[in-house]
């Protein structure tokens, strides 16, 4: 069986700011580290924070005042901002700063009392914070999942002050689809130059594109609850390709790879490398062949955390 590994995969710059925010701040401050909602969707991560001592919580109010509090790579609503600042609480922000260009251009529409709609999953964290920019009592923003919520739109068609954006992590191709939908229904709608989909989710979803193209079968690592890993899976399976989302090697059934010749596997934006190279491990055990890296785009984009979380150089080498 040949194995064949996604390029790019894993990891994205967001993701690796904002750990990095956390790891770090456990150093500098010494002290308990809370996050709203977890950090990145990954419980791998999660875990290795928690042995840190990092508490997650789903409420500011579950926080004590005067406590270290980080924003998770999803982002937060201006409310939830305003209810850390009430508690008086150090605020540390690891919202990615690609969410952060949306939230920006988000609240700017509100501002301005432009109608907004909003391309995203109800109930994801990025969506709820999202939302949460906008806030006009003279007009509204809506949020849509599909091309059929767009005929439920209560907006003009001729309506001349309306926007759209979308949430970083969905589908190229679906989003794609809605946004013709759009665009058609409301010939006046403004939205940004290139969706706002990431770089990240786009790489992956296109490397994705390619494994499909050479594999029996492929692998897709990343928590449940991850949407870019969900959507990795989805698109898997719109190829044709037998696919399964997998959150370490020990999900791996021997049935699933019994006759299959090349098997592909790639990783969500918050699924850390390790975990590609246990199922690798797991699968040479099972008679796999050395696995082969494939062409993909380079990713050179680093996203610099706040100054201040720059460690001083004797803590550098500090766990």
């Amino acid at each position: 069986m040949d194995v064949l590994l996604a390029n790019p995969r894993g990891f994205c710059a967001g993701v690796k700011r904002a750990i990095l925010i956390v790891e770090n701040a456990l150093k500098i401050y010494k002290r308990t580290i809370y996050v709203k909602h977890e950090l990145v969707h990954n419980q791998y991560v999660i875990k290795k924070l928690r042995k840190k001592g990092v508490i997650f919580v789903e409420k500011i109010s579950d926080i004590p005042d005067n406590s270290i509090v980080v924003f998770s790579a999803h982002g937060v609503s201006k409310k939830t901002k305003e209810k850390a600042i009430k508690k008086k609480l150090i605020i540390l922000n690891a919202t990615c700063p690609l969410v952060t260009k949306v939230h920006k251009e988000v609240s700017k529409a509100s501002e301005k009392s432009i109608e907004t709609i909003l391309i995203g999953h109800k109930g994801h964290p990025e969506v709820i914070g999202t939302l949460g920019q906008y806030n006009n009592e003279n007009s509204k923003i809506h949020l849509i999942e599909s091309i059929e919520d767009i005929n439920k739109l209560p907006i003009k068609k001729n309506n001349t002050k309306l926007n759209f954006f979308t949430q970083t992590t969905l589908s190229i191709k679906y989003t794609q689809s809605i946004i013709k939908s759009l665009k058609k229904k409301f010939p006046y709608i403004s939205g940004p130059k290139k969706e706002d989909i990431c770089y990240a989710t786009t790489n992956r979803q296109n490397a994705v594109v390619k494994l499909s193209n050479i594999t029996d079968m492929i692998l897709v690592i990343g928590s449940k609850n991850s949407s870019n890993s969900n959507r990795l899976a989805e698109l898997g399976r719109e190829t044709g390709v037998f696919t399964k989302q997998i959150e370490s090697f020990s999900d791996i059934k021997e049935k699933w790879i019994k006759n299959i010749k090349y098997i592909g596997i790639t990783a969500g934006a918050s699924a850390p490398e390790f975990l590609v190279k246990q199922v690798v491990e797991y699968l040479q055990k099972m008679g796999a062949k050395k696995p082969k890296e494939m062409l993909g785009t380079k990713e050179k984009i680093i996203f610099n955390i706040p100054r201040y979380l720059t460690l001083p150089s004797h803590l550098k080498n500090y766990e």
